[in-house]
């Protein structure tokens, strides 16, 4: 039903739930109550006509005068509702007073007074004694009709009812108004919303003057919308970077293409142009390959395997690889890294593979890199330095970024396009971990590839494939 999804009708109808179950406790307990106090109340008086007749006997009276003189019993019997037996010992009745018209009950002797209730079409509650008198065992029992009892409690219970349902009835409507007046802050909250749009992102809600858990959705909001604004923002600059790192090589292969064009050339001349066209070439597949990693990277499968990944055996790998051209700029690679993680093993190669690439390509001739670990508790901590040119404090806050460059002069065939230490990020915070950078005159540049770690006691990783970093 539509109206259920409201929520100021969901809150009225718990809250004429609640009345209900509380107005039906209370009224089922009066009731109960009641019905015990009233049937106290008959025995009591019960209890009273039986020791009446009993008294009568005591001074003196037969049975015989009490049947000539029914008005010395008159007053216990002032109504319809009240029954009379006097019993001998055969169970002959001697006095009746029976306006039910009740067959004579069949009691068993007792010395005292007891109290029994009989069913059936005319419900009757009885109080019976055994005596002796003039050497002869009587049976006193005295009745009350339970009819007017029971129609008496009906119209109670009747009234209950009508109770219980207007106090509903009552409850929903109040609920109903309370509901409404206590969400109209979330209203206008909400209208403040509809207002914001990818043209008015830099809106916010106004929570001044609202209650404490308005405010609290007000703040966890506002916090979204700046986390969806600089999305935005980062999407936006991603698209412009994306666009001017493709224009340059587009460029390039369309500008030579069109030029070696213009008139008929050598075989060899044309040679040169494919072969300088697919540098181009090479530089947008590199491009398009670490895009689509980083896609992968970003938005991972829940396929995506992790595993215990021995990181002394995968640096020990890698520096094999990177190993000749350290050599051809006379740089040592220096292998210190020990602990394991769990990871996927393919990914986090390429996150070092590109944290050496970048050593190699921005460090000095001459000098080593040193890539090392540091063990705690929880995470393991991967660094690679290098000695060279000092990162300005400006670029450090944004070497992570997508096709950002400290030094956008710098490109060529061995360039990664600016992704590079994007991706290293990206595969660092899939894994849970975080990368961080530090650069100094005296200790150079160190990249921090922080990771969790696994306990001692887990099991072997396997060695992780040789091959292309």
């Amino acid at each position: 039903m539509p109206v259920l999804n409201s929520l100021a009708a969901r809150l009225a109808l718990l809250f004429a739930l609640v009345s209900v179950v509380l107005l039906g406790s209370v009224g089922a307990y009066l009731y109960h109550s009641l019905n015990r106090e009233i049937a106290w109340r008959d025995d009591q008086m019960l209890r009273g006509r039986l020791e009446r007749m009993e008294a009568l006997l005591d001074d003196g009276e037969s049975v015989a005068a009490l049947r000539e003189r029914p008005q010395l019993y008159a007053n216990m019997l002032g109504n319809r509702d009240s029954l009379l037996w006097i019993l001998d010992a055969q169970g002959e009745v001697l006095i009746e007073v029976n306006p039910g018209r009740l067959p004579v009950p069949d009691l068993p002797e007792s010395d005292g007074v007891r109290l029994d209730g009989v069913s059936g079409a005319i419900p009757a509650r009885l109080a019976w004694q055994t005596l002796e008198k003039d050497g002869r065992a009587l049976t006193l029992v005295a009745g009350k009709l339970l009819g007017e009892r029971q129609q008496m409690l009906a119209a109670y219970r009747l009234r209950l009812w009508l109770v219980l349902v207007a106090g509903a009835l009552l409850a929903f409507l109040l609920g109903w108004g309370v509901s409404r007046r206590g969400l109209r802050p979330l209203r206008r909250l909400a209208e403040q919303a509809n207002r914001i749009d990818v043209r008015h992102l830099d809106r916010r809600l106004n929570d001044e003057g609202e209650t404490q858990e308005i405010g609290a959705l007000s703040l966890g909001l506002n916090q979204m919308l700046d986390r969806l604004e600089e999305g935005f923002m980062q999407l936006a600059r991603y698209s412009a970077d994306m666009a001017h790192e493709m224009r340059t090589p587009l460029t390039n292969l369309l500008g030579q293409t069109q030029h070696t064009l213009r008139r008929e050339r050598s075989a060899e001349e044309y040679r040169q142009v494919l072969e300088s066209n697919i540098e181009e070439y090479e530089r947008l597949s590199r491009m398009i390959d670490s895009m689509l990693l980083l896609a992968r990277t970003e938005n991972p499968s829940r396929d995506t395997p992790r595993e215990a990944v021995d990181l002394g055996l995968l640096v020990e790998q890698l520096c094999e690889y990177f190993e000749g051209m350290a050599e051809d700029d006379e740089r040592e690679l220096i292998h210190r890294a020990s602990g394991c993680v769990v990871a996927n093993c393919e990914l986090l190669r390429r996150a070092l593979a590109n944290l050496l690439a970048n050593a190699l390509r921005h460090g000095r001739s001459g000098t080593p890199i040193c890539v090392s670990t540091a063990v705690t508790a929880e995470r393991v901590a991967l660094r690679v330095q290098n000695q060279g040119d000092v990162i300005a404090p400006d670029d450090l806050s944004r070497v992570f970024e997508r096709f950002y460059r400290c030094d956008p002069a710098r490109t060529g065939s061995v360039d990664s396009g600016g992704l590079g230490l994007a991706i290293v990020r990206s595969i660092a915070q899939w894994h849970g971990g975080e990368v961080d950078v530090e650069s100094s005159a005296e200790h150079g540049t160190t990249f921090t590839l922080s990771l969790p770690r696994i306990s001692r006691d887990a099991a072997a990783p396997p060695p992780p494939a040789r091959g292309s970093a």
